[in-house]
Parts: C-alpha cells; sequence; structure tokens
C-alpha cells in the first residue's frame, strides 16, 4: 500500500536534512560504513510504513537513529555470535580488538548532536585515505551528495567517483580506521581536508550541479553550520575563520542570485541593497582577523577577493586591480586552475577582453578544465564583449552541454539564442 503523501514528504524532508546525522550516529555503532549505510537506508524504509500507521513522529531524526543503530547493534551482536559459534572458520587478526555494543548508547536519542557529523568528517579525512577519496568519500556519506553531483564537482566520470567512494570505505576497514573525533594533535593534519569538504559542500549548494533550482539551501546551510562548530573546536586557525568569511560574504547575496521567476542573475544585475549586511559585517572582521600575522592561506585570500566583490557600491566601480592582485597571491598558495580561470574575469575588467580570452585559450589547452562548465561561459562572454558573435555561440553551446543545473541551462540558453545580448 502507498503511503499517505504526508508520510513520504515527512521521510523524503527527514532524509534530505537529517540523512548526515543519524549516518553519523550509527557509524559509531555499525564500525563499519557499508553496514552503516544499509542500516540507515533501512530505517528509512521502515519509516514510511511506521509513521503511516503509527502517525510522523515528534523527532524524525531522533525516531530514524534510534531505529538505525538497533538495526547496527543487532547486526554487530550477530557477527559477534558468528565468530564465537565458528572458531574454526574465522582466524581474528591479532590487531582485531573487538568493541562491545554500549546499548544505551544505540538507543538514546539525546546522543545525537551536531558534533557527530563533524567526527565522522573527521574520521573520513584520515591521512590513510587519499586526498581526493577523503573529500568524495565525506561528501558522499556526510554531506548527502550524489555520485553524480560530487563525479561533476571533481570533473571526472561518475563511475570513477563510485570506484574511489568504494576505495575509500574498504580502505577505512582494512585500516581500522577508528570512528572517533582525533585528539587535539591529530587534528592539524586532517585539517585541510576537512576545510575542503566544507568548501565543495557549500559549493555544491550555493550553486547546485544539477536540478531545477539554482542554490540548494539545505546544502548551504549546513556548511555553515559545520563551520561554526570547526571554528568552535579550532579558534585559533586562521584558515577555519577565512572558510567562515569566504561563506558568509558569498552567501550574503543569496536572495538576489535569481528573480522572481527563478532566472540567473548576473552580479551587476542583482540588488545590492538587498544584500545580508550583517553576514557582510561578520565576514569583514573575520577577514581582517585573518590577514593578521603572516602570510594568508587560500580560504582568507578567497573571502577577501569575495569581500571586495560585495563591498564595491557598484559592479564597474569594483576595485579590480586589487582583485587580480588577491588572484596572484592566491595561485601563488593555491596553484587550482580553477582560480586561474576566475582571475581572467577581472583581467578583462582591468586589461580588456582580449587579454582576459588570450589567458583562457592557454588554460584549454592545459586541458584540466576540459568538463568544467564555466570556462567556455567565460569564454563565450569575452568572445561576446570582443563582438564575435559566432564564436560566441559556439562557446556557449559547449558551455550548456556541460551544465547540468537548470536556471544555469536556461541562462546560457538565452544568451545562445542572442549572443550580442549584454
Amino acid at each position: 500500500m502507498t503511503p499517505p503523501a504526508d508520510v513520504e514528504t515527512a521521510v523524503a524532508d527527514a532524509h534530505r536534512h537529517g540523512w548526515a546525522l543519524v549516518l553519523a550516529a550509527t557509524a559509531r555503532v555499525a564500525r563499519d560504513l557499508d553496514l552503516a549505510e544499509e542500516c540507515v537506508q533501512e530505517a528509512y524504509a521502515a519509516a514510511l510504513a511506521s509513521w503511516a500507521r503509527d502517525g510522523i513522529p515528534s523527532r524524525p531524526a531522533a525516531w530514524l537513529t534510534t531505529t538505525a543503530k538497533r538495526r547496527a547493534m543487532d547486526a554487530v551482536r550477530r557477527e559477534q555470535t558468528f565468530r564465537s559459534k565458528l572458531p574454526l572458520l574465522v582466524v581474528p587478526e591479532e590487531t582485531e580488538v573487538e568493541v562491545p555494543v554500549d546499548e544505551r548508547a544505540a538507543v538514546e536519542p539525546e546522543d545525537v548532536v551536531p558534533d557527530e557529523r563533524l567526527r565522522l568528517i573527521f574520521m573520513c579525512c584520515h591521512p590513510a585515505l587519499a586526498q581526493e577519496a577523503q573529500l568524495a568519500l565525506t561528501l558522499r556519506l556526510v554531506c548527502g551528495v550524489t555520485t553524480t553531483d560530487i563525479a561533476r564537482a571533481f570533473l571526472v566520470s561518475e563511475p570513477t567517483m563510485a570506484a574511489r567512494t568504494t576505495r575509500a570505505k574498504k580502505k577505512i576497514s582494512a585500516a581500522r580506521i577508528p570512528f572517533r573525533l582525533p585528539g587535539a594533535s591529530e587534528l592539524p593534519e586532517r585539517l585541510r581536508a576537512v576545510l575542503g569538504v566544507i568548501h565543495l559542500l557549500f559549493t555544491a549548494g550555493h550553486t547546485a550541479p544539477s536540478g531545477a533550482s539554482l542554490v540548494r539551501t539545505d546544502l548551504v546551510d549546513r556548511s555553515l553550520r559545520l563551520t561554526r562548530m570547526l571554528r568552535e573546536l579550532m579558534p585559533d586557525e586562521r584558515e577555519v575563520r577565512g572558510l567562515l568569511a569566504l561563506l558568509l560574504v558569498t552567501d550574503a547575496r543569496r536572495a538576489t542570485r535569481v528573480d522572481a521567476a527563478g532566472r540567473l542573475l548576473r552580479l551587476e544585475d542583482q540588488d545590492r541593497s538587498l544584500w545580508d549586511r550583517s553576514a557582510m559585517a561578520e565576514a569583514h572582521d573575520l577577514i581582517v582577523d585573518g590577514l593578521r600575522g603572516g602570510r594568508p592561506g587560500r580560504y582568507v585570500l578567497q573571502a577577501a577577493i569575495a569581500s571586495l566583490y560585495a563591498e564595491a557600491p557598484s559592479y564597474d566601480r569594483t576595485d579590480w586591480p586589487q582583485i587580480v592582485t588577491l588572484y596572484d597571491e592566491l595561485l601563488s598558495v593555491w596553484p587550482s586552475p580553477v582560480v586561474a580561470l576566475n582571475r581572467t574575469v577581472a583581467v578583462s575588467m582591468v586589461s580588456g577582453p582580449a587579454q582576459a580570452l588570450a589567458e583562457v585559450a592557454e588554460l584549454e589547452k592545459d586541458g584540466r578544465l576540459a568538463k568544467y562548465q564555466y570556462l567556455p561561459a567565460i569564454k563565450a562572454d569575452l568572445l561576446r564583449r570582443l563582438g564575435r558573435s559566432e564564436e560566441a555561440s559556439i562557446a556557449y553551446r559547449q558551455a550548456l552541454e556541460l551544465t547540468g543545473n537548470d536556471a544555469e541551462r536556461e541562462f546560457l540558453a538565452e544568451r545562445l539564442a542572442d549572443p550580442q545580448r549584454a
């Protein structure tokens, strides 16, 4: 029997907002990510029938966590029983230590706290894993980003990304990486990856790689919460403050990025009076603090660039030369082709579109951005500004083929229909 619509909606909402929290809490009992995922999936499936019969609980995440933990606890006990009953068939490894299941912790809803997600992020960002595997695994498990969207973010195919995630989970099991928040001495070596995960999560929410909406507010809000938690955990880390500033100043424009019909608005067309000034002010203080005391890192510099865009009275009156200077500094600490591409936008405002187009051409030869939709999109805009309409149309078409977000696709389609449109 099909569950009532309100139950389906409640389960879908709980999946969108609570998956990471439920999985993180269950993983501590399961001690195995595949088992934890399986138990959580079963809990959501059970919710459809149980909530239709008994009503939607007042705390859906707590209900799901209790159910998933109980299933994990049962599975662990079955495994322990199997090992004890069939000793001749199971040869335990010398390094293995049997971890007893804490039944009270497994069923106590109050155990579900926001730090569970941060705990799982730090676990997934263990130095035993390759950095790309750390990022992919965490985005998939903790953040609930689809494999398709993660593949888009890393500019690789979906099967390649799925294989990376599978290998990472197996490595965690084989290396017996503990399901706990690392000690203070272990945090610094994992911080870079954790920051990278949260930044990618925010990016996937700020401009969703696919779907009808430009913004996934659940991912944006989750990344902000995680960054604030991380700042509480590591208050003296400048790059943590830099990431928080970057997210705040970038998200300050959320309300103006699309019009009433959901159409994408360019930065120069947005109503700056509607931007979140309190978020911008908080970001400004964090940036000033981050620029003190030595060479700034990538997130502080990115935040400083975003702040210059946001604090300018208009797009044309932006301090473009200073932005180019900051991009040059950013490239020295983070030599990313995406940074180099973003820099060309500022270069076009300082030295003209022809100079910027030449730099885009060099990035095309590099090849690392071959599947990155913003390269042909920026190229198309530069060609449009130079009056090269036919070439601009070709570039707009290339960008359209690489873009999965409906709002961005509509914007590019309009430009393709009229390449000379300002």
